[in-house]
């Protein structure tokens, strides 16, 4: 089922996911400011000249956040303190589990800056 934006989107998550996907909206939108909201492959996302540079996505048990590779590999040691795991593209987590904003700001920066290269 495609959803045509982020609103209807978190609406449709699991109400326990709910609040988290608005805080990461939210925190990707106040770091993402020139950033086009839209949605691809029934995930939201931000893009930035052409590139989605920021997508967030709820599944069953755990919440995922996507960047540009090279924003993850910039940020290894930091998501790693942050005891979640990552993989090429992104980190998971449950929604009690938060990343902290700090980190989810500053992928976000990242990715936005690697948007070009």
């Amino acid at each position: 089922m495609a959803t045509p934006d982020h609103d209807a989107y978190i609406a449709a998550a699991p109400e326990a996911f709910r609040p988290v996907l608005n805080h990461l909206r939210d925190l990707l939108r106040g770091a993402l400011p020139d950033a086009e909201e839209m949605v691809a492959y029934d995930m939201p996302g931000f893009r930035l000249r052409g590139k989605v540079v920021a997508s967030y996505a709820a599944f069953s048990k755990q919440i995922g956040l996507y960047f540009l590779a090279s924003a993850i590999s910039d940020h290894t040691e930091d998501i790693a303190k942050a005891g979640l795991r990552a993989s090429k593209t992104g980190i998971t987590f449950p929604p009690h589990k938060s990343p902290p904003d700090d980190l989810v700001t500053s992928l976000a920066s990242t990715s936005s800056e690697h948007a070009d290269g």
